[in-house]
Parts: C-alpha cells; structure tokens; sequence
C-alpha cells in the first residue's frame, strides 16, 4: 500500500505547531515562577506562605536568606497583630 506523501506535510504542520504551543507554554510558566516548577494543589498553609514570600520579597515565588524583613513588613498584613497600637 503506497504511503500518501502529500498527507505528511499536514502532520508535519501539525505536529510542529502543537510543539511550538506545548514549548511556549512551559517557557512562559516558568519565566512567571522565576525558573521554578509551577504548584499544584495549593491549600491555605501554601496561600499564607505565598503571601509572606510576596510581602518579603515583592514576589510570590521569592525567596531570602537575610534574617532583616524590609520596611514596612509587619504593618503590610490585613491582620493586626496588637503589635504599635499601644
């Protein structure tokens, strides 16, 4: 049975645009996670800790080995915490 030629340069289209999208994809996930693999199965311990990594750090993925929080990091919560309303 002779192979129809003229039926592989679709595939050939297709198959190179599904790898260029599956490519980008990946690419544009971890430019926005800063080189890291994306989460999954976020719970509210994660959410918690995603805010304090944004609020330490300006960025949910950001991470620091100083022990020094920036300016601003203890009145930067929606919760208060007792502490400066004396």
């Amino acid at each position: 049975m002779p192979v129809p030629w003229e039926a592989l340069i679709p595939f050939a289209l297709l198959t190179a645009m599904f790898g260029t999208a599956g490519t980008l994809l990946n690419v544009s996930t971890k430019a926005q996670n800063q080189g890291k693999a994306p989460r999954y199965r976020i719970d509210a311990w994660d959410q918690m800790m995603m805010d304090r990594d944004r609020r330490l750090t300006g960025h949910k993925r950001g991470q620091k080995s100083t022990t020094e929080t920036p300016e601003g990091y203890k009145t930067s919560s929606v919760w208060y915490t007792g502490e400066g309303l004396e």
